[in-house]
């Protein structure tokens, strides 16, 4: 298939070569230059212009926000980009219902595709990809899915996978803090956080945030950004918004919204989302 991969950030990129290697043609859209350039090192061709991109077969939508998506939607709605566009970004139920009506009055097939497993998991073909919409369309473009990851289908109407996605964020959002606050006490006790880290990891307390953030939270200020702080902060009030919408009471998470507003406001909005400890260490 030929596919235009849109949103060639840290984890769009590696998401873009699964799907290259797995001998589907591939271009690229980002807005930022050095995205297009990363891109185009590792062989894919990249533009910065919606309308330079040619049509494809499919559309793999990895923007950052709703206001992003509804952009694209903007700016692609005239001038068809892909027959059917997969919208793998985290930008809520409300989001994806109303851009993919836009898109379906346009003619075009939407699949509603969230991902979970972060960078690490998109450099190694093994996300797992909430699909939701018509079972048809979904089929259609399973061979592009399968390339990033496991497919798990969660209905048949656009926003079902966004809703599993909320779900899935309200943990993420609640085990970062939740590591980070550990360590920290961890470090105030007066014992050593990466001690502390080898002991607890593979034990009862053990998560997958904790071994893969944890390590990252010991390194500093500096460390390698794979998901930022601001993407947390719109992925938590992403799910506060959802949580008011349906009466659901979520505390546990209107903390941990809290600590990524805290350190944004900090300064550390571009910093990695690990650096959450830092508003435990003022």
């Amino acid at each position: 298939m030929n596919v235009n991969f849109i949103g060639l950030g840290a984890i769009g990129l590696p998401m873009a070569i699964q799907i290259r290697n797995a001998g589907h043609a591939v271009g690229g859209f980002d807005v930022v230059s050095a995205a297009c350039g990363n891109a185009q090192a590792q062989g894919i061709a990249a533009v910065n212009r919606v309308s330079d991109l040619p049509t494809a077969d499919v559309a793999v939508v990895m923007v950052a926000t709703p206001d992003q998506l509804a952009k694209l939607v903007d700016d692609a709605i005239g001038k068809p980009i892909a027959h059917t566009w997969v919208i793998m970004s985290t930008v809520g139920p409300a989001s994806v219902r109303e851009q993919g009506e836009r898109l379906r009055q346009a003619g075009v097939r939407v699949v509603d595709a969230p991902v979970t497993g972060g960078v690490s998991r998109a450099r190694t073909g093994q996300l797992v990809i909430f699909a939701a919409g018509d079972a048809a369309d979904i089929e259609a473009v399973r061979s592009v899915l399968q390339a990033m990851g496991e497919v798990r289908i969660t209905g048949e109407k656009l926003g079902d996978g966004q809703a599993i996605k909320v779900v899935n964020q309200h943990l993420c959002s609640v085990h970062i803090v939740a590591a980070a606050e550990a360590l920290n006490l961890a470090r105030s006790l007066g014992l050593d956080p990466a001690q502390v880290l080898g002991l607890i990891e593979k034990g009862a307390a053990g998560s997958w945030m904790l071994s893969d953030r944890g390590p990252r939270m010991l390194k500093g200020t500096d460390v390698e950004v794979t998901s930022s702080i601001n993407i947390f902060v719109k992925d938590s009030g992403l799910v506060v918004d959802a949580a008011q919408g349906c009466g659901a009471q979520v505390p546990l998470l209107d903390i941990s919204h809290t600590r990524y507003c805290q350190a944004a406001e900090a300064g550390l909005g571009q910093r990695d989302d690990s650096r959450v400890i830092e508003t435990f260490q003022q």
